[in-house]
């Protein structure tokens, strides 16, 4: 019998905030997580601005000095977001029946950089011997299963820009179909960075706008590429009987997930969102979406002209153009600019958190509408609404499409 699976941890570290409480209240309040770039000399780089992580101390945050010392920034984010979503949680699973499936678009791009300067400067002999297990994308994973004790499945997952989301998917699927009580998922990404910064800016996606509070500007016509970003978030996925029966605080259900690919270009979506929508109805599908649903859309709206006029297109297709123009519609990344693998987690927890209190952050800097983008995009200001359903979508370098589908839980 298939399974029931249901969201009962969270945590974010985020350029809106260390925690999950914070993320939310500036997400709800509008607030540009967006700056000038603080941790590297940009003289030499095209673009100056990011949504760089702020006043992150991994100690406070429950992470291992010596295990900071020794790892990537991006694996110290998720080791960090992973304790939060842990939090209260800790020691309610048989440990082969807690999983992990926490990816990584880049994994550790600053220790592969910092290395590779050491052997050129130096020598072979001074590259550090924890090169290799410092960068490969799956550490996240295998670190966050040694610390919670998860002898499970233990999935990491690539998939560029869908990696959090294609994570949360699969999990669910692994849980839904009986392999796991409890899985940690979601993804993580530390790509601030010259050499990141210089190959998106230089394959002209990264927006070269100076003001960093009208750079990221999803749907709006004056778009012209997205905001780097960083952070991670994960979610901790349980069965509900499970859940149910030691009394966990439930945030929201996963009913539904999309996973499909565009096979057409290894940059640009489909003009016409055909798999992106496919992704999207086979979610709403499983989930039992209907037209009297409230639906929330949590878009990948990554401010690039090329996704925004295609992610309308494949909304329109998937749902129909009158229950497409229903739905209650953002892209946080106006906030947090574009985290890359860790988009996808980050954005699950705000749209549960959407549907649990019944707001649909805003889509700031929304001033010009683009005429091809025509939903309800929700500019500007957070609205109430009585949600009964919400979807988080994800679209990758490589044409890769993810979708997950989320309810209230009913009993």
């Amino acid at each position: 019998m298939e399974k029931r699976v249901v969201i009962t941890g969270m945590g974010a570290i985020t350029p809106l905030g260390n925690d999950v409480e914070t993320l939310w209240n500036n997400l709800v309040n509008g607030v540009c997580g967006i700056g000038n770039i603080t941790r590297i000399d940009t003289n030499d780089l095209p673009v100056k601005i990011a949504a760089e992580v702020k006043d992150f101390d991994p100690e406070k945050h429950g992470v291992d000095p010596a295990f900071a010392r020794r790892n990537d920034l991006f694996a110290i984010y998720a080791m960090a977001a992973s304790i939060e979503a842990m939090k209260g949680n800790e020691g309610c699973f048989d440990p082969e029946r807690l999983g992990v499936y926490v990816g990584s678009g880049e994994g550790g791009f600053d220790t592969i950089l910092r290395e590779i300067v050491k052997w050129t400067d130096k020598g072979s002999k001074w590259v550090s011997p924890l090169l290799i297990p410092s960068m490969i994308s799956n550490i996240a994973a295998g670190n966050i299963a040694i610390r919670h004790n998860a002898c499970g499945v233990c999935v990491p997952i690539v998939t560029a820009c869908a990696t959090g989301t294609h994570s949360i998917g699969e999990a669910y699927r692994a849980i839904k179909h009986g392999y796991a009580d409890a899985i940690i998922t979601g993804g993580s990404e530390a790509a601030v960075n010259p050499i990141s910064i210089a190959g998106f800016a230089n394959c002209k996606a990264l927006t070269r706008a100076e003001d960093p509070k009208q750079a990221s500007l999803p749907f709006d016509q004056r778009r012209a590429g997205f905001v780097l970003g960083e952070g991670a978030g994960i979610i901790l996925l349980e069965e509900y009987e499970h859940a149910k029966a030691r009394g966990a605080k439930i945030y929201a259900e996963v009913c539904g997930y999309g996973n499909t690919c565009d096979a057409h270009h290894v940059t640009a979506p489909h003009p016409e969102g055909k798999q992106a929508a496919r992704a999207i109805k086979m979610a709403l599908d499983e989930a039992k979406y209907n037209e009297n649903d409230v639906l929330h859309i949590n878009t990948h709206g990554t401010g690039t002209p090329l996704n925004d006029s295609s992610e309308t297109a494949a909304i329109k297709l998937a749902l129909g153009e009158e229950n497409a123009r229903k739905a209650y519609i953002n892209s946080t990344k106006s906030m947090t600019g574009h985290l890359l693998g860790a988009a996808g987690g980050v954005e699950v927890i705000a749209a549960a958190l959407a549907l649990q209190n019944g707001i649909v952050p805003p889509t700031i800097n929304l001033n010009e509408p683009d005429p091809n983008c025509d939903l309800n995009y929700t500019p500007n200001k957070a609205v109430k609404a009585d949600l009964t359903m919400a979807i988080s979508q994800s679209l990758g370098f490589g044409g890769h499409n993810a979708c997950i589908a989320l309810r209230k839980v009913e009993n």
